[in-house]
């Protein structure tokens, strides 16, 4: 690849952070960021107009917790698949926050057997 960033340096830089090379995060961030930002602009491409997230802030929010989370990623396609499922994950739960605060809190449930 052009610039020096191949798969090579992924999975190196994961090599590295899996270690507890502090600087392996920072090293790692630009290297997957374009790829990053086509898996969730897929993912969006899914959701309803008018989404509370735009993609790049979808992204930063995987990396984050991805990071915070998980250090033992085997290559770059195992790193890639998870921040693709965490992705999914986090636009689940925020559509489940959206459809929660739509209910309201002063809702009262009533239990079917006692109707």
């Amino acid at each position: 690849m052009k610039g020096g960033t191949g798969p090579g340096e992924i999975t190196e830089a994961l090599a590295r952070l899996r270690k507890g090379d502090s600087s392996a995060q920072s090293r790692l961030a630009p290297l997957v960021y374009a790829e990053l930002r086509r898996i969730a602009g897929r993912h969006m491409k899914r959701e309803a107009q008018g989404h509370i997230l735009q993609p790049s802030a979808l992204v930063n929010e995987a990396f984050i917790r991805l990071i915070d989370r998980e250090k033992a990623f085997e290559n770059r396609g195992h790193f890639f698949a998870l921040a693709s499922a965490l992705m999914r994950r986090i636009l689940v739960d925020y559509a489940r926050l959206g459809h929660a605060a739509k209910r309201g809190p002063d809702i009262v449930h009533v239990d079917l057997s006692e109707a």
